[in-house]
């Protein structure tokens, strides 16, 4: 490993409002008013003691500061008779991105669901965020991943 490739490092609950600080920066870069920081750093906190949720950093360099993270959450799949692996939130910082973070923190992730015995990771991303897309297909991500169509995510606010 040279002084500039990425390193990643599950995050303890030291490390919670580091983890805190990159959402709020992802929440800020999707243009959105909420969570607050507060909500976000309770909840981080809360995520923190759960066996189902991991959240991963990720630095550009071996001690450098984490510029980004990734959430992971496990959960039983009757389809599959084993977990299945949510990656929930991916975000780097303007100043680490096209550094190999991204990449590193979902090579990870798949690491880590096979390591759980997952025997599927899935994740949704906006159609038109294609520097995401890029990223993910070139990992072997597919929006075919169930089956012949495409595969879509739907959801409603509760």
């Amino acid at each position: 490993m040279t002084a500039d490739s990425p390193t990643v490092w599950l995050a303890g609950p030291e490390q919670a409002e580091a983890v805190a600080a990159l959402l709020g920066g992802f929440r800020d870069h999707l243009g959105a008013s909420s969570p607050s920081d507060g909500t976000l750093l309770a909840s981080v906190r809360l995520l923190l003691e759960r066996a189902d949720t991991e959240f991963w950093l990720g630095a550009t360099g071996e001690n450098g500061p984490a510029l980004g993270v990734c959430q992971l959450r496990f959960r039983p799949c009757v389809w599959t008779a084993s977990d299945d692996c949510w990656l929930e939130d991916l975000f780097v910082a303007a100043e680490a991105r096209r550094r190999g973070v991204g990449r590193a923190l979902v090579q990870r992730a798949f690491a880590r669901a096979r390591e759980r015995g997952c025997r599927r990771i899935e994740l949704d991303t906006d159609e038109d965020n294609y520097g995401a897309i890029a990223l993910y297909e070139s990992l072997g991500l597919s929006a075919r991943s169930k089956g012949r169509s495409r595969s879509l995510v739907l959801g409603a606010r509760l």
